[in-house]
């Protein structure tokens, strides 16, 4: 079997540009194109809405097996928070059904935050990098030799933008200031609110400090006892699993987008503003129980893999197309249904005007001659891309 990964996180060598008011990068032509018939076996699209919104070329079903989208991101949750952005947030939920109804035969939801799509199961097929697991061991190490492991507090580490958290901490912190009067909370970040969380936590009566943005294994973390995330936005917030891996006591709300993490002894959630206060002064009072090495293992990238095959059914053989005098009519129907929806969205995003009207970044159709000679791409008269880069 051979998986192709595409992925919208990332344009080391597809082609993609950045959009500045999504704020995520889109593709750029037909990166179908890109993987030869020979290979097109099972595709595996991260944000599978990013890479198919104004997809114009072959359809993905048609060029894979099995299509597999991996949803990410709570794309309707961010967009409330703009201007209109209720209504932005109706159309755009129907134009990621319609898109990935069309496109994927499967998707995985990485938790319950993000939008029910069509042939949608949720897991969380995402796992942590190696080097917080092995931070963990150090500290229960330190733990079985009698040192202290933990000698600072509380913290949080995230993107510096309002969306990520940042709001809801500084709102419960200065809720609740006689109560957590003797709390020192470290925050780390880098973003473009930056200016504006630093001010709004030098206006709090408690020692609320806000330091630039670090790697979350830098040694500097690695003697935190709690860390604090109250962010809703999160699908499954990667820091979160990197403390939990490092045998830190995580305090977050109690939403769909941690229930992942509820399975572990040291995941404690909230579910008023109330509850924060005692929860987190109850875990900067108590220590961190010790992982066990099935629930390390649960946060490691083996097990996540092991769930994705699951849920997308790769371990299974992939069957060959049913024969048209085998489907029912209903079957058949869906099909005329799907083919008709498809052609009307690859008529609609091959015309630029349309494209743009919906909010495509211009003139990325095609790809331009620069875009080309950087990939080592062939652009012909018809402005037809013929390559043979992989994914």
């Amino acid at each position: 079997m051979t998986t192709t990964l595409a992925s919208s996180r990332t344009c080391d060598r597809q082609l993609c540009v950045f959009s500045q008011d999504k704020r995520s990068i889109l593709p750029v032509g037909d990166i179908t194109a890109s993987i030869t018939d020979d290979d097109a076996d099972v595709a595996v699209l991260e944000e599978p809405e990013h890479l198919t919104w104004f997809h114009h070329g072959r359809k993905w079903k048609s060029k894979f097996r099995q299509v597999i989208g991996i949803v990410h991101t709570n794309y309707l949750e961010y967009v409330k928070r703009e201007k209109n952005g209720q209504l932005l947030a109706f159309f755009l939920k129907y134009a990621n059904s319609w898109v990935t109804r069309i496109y994927c035969h499967k998707i995985i939801r990485l938790s319950g935050a993000t939008q029910d799509l069509p042939r949608s199961i949720i897991c969380n097929v995402h796992g942590v990098n190696p080097k917080f697991l092995e931070i963990g061991k150090r500290k229960q190490e330190q733990r079985q030799r009698g040192d202290q492991c933990f000698t600072k507090g509380a913290y949080y580490i995230g993107k510096m933008v309002w969306s990520k958290g940042y709001r809801e901490l500084l709102k419960l912190l200065s809720e609740h200031q006689e109560k957590l009067s003797d709390l020192q909370v470290d925050l780390y970040g880098t973003g473009e609110d930056s200016d504006q969380v630093q001010q709004s936590a030098r206006k709090l009566n408690m020692d609320v400090r806000v330091y630039p943005g670090r790697d979350h294994a830098d040694i500097l973390f690695h003697d935190y006892k709690v860390f604090l995330n109250p962010s809703t936005t999160d699908v499954v917030c990667t820091t979160t699993a990197e403390a939990l891996a490092m045998g830190k006591i995580v305090v977050c709300a109690d939403h769909v987008s941690n229930d992942f993490f509820k399975q572990f002894p040291n995941c404690h959630t909230y579910s008023s503003n109330n509850e924060f206060v005692k929860i987190t002064l109850r875990a900067l009072s108590e220590e961190p129980v010790p992982l066990t090495d099935e629930q390390r293992y649960e946060l490691s990238w083996e097990a996540a893999t092991k769930r994705f095959l699951a849920a997308a059914e790769l371990n299974q053989k992939i069957s060959d197309k049913v024969p048209s005098s085998l489907k029912s009519k209903t079957q058949k129907l869906q099909r005329s249904i799907e083919e008709a929806s498809a052609f009307l969205h690859q008529t609609m995003s091959g015309i630029e005007t349309a494209r743009r009207a919906f909010g495509a970044i211009p003139k990325t159709l095609q790809p331009d001659e620069q875009q080309c000679e950087e990939l080592g791409l062939v652009l012909n008269r018809k402005e037809k891309v013929s390559h043979t880069l992989m994914l």
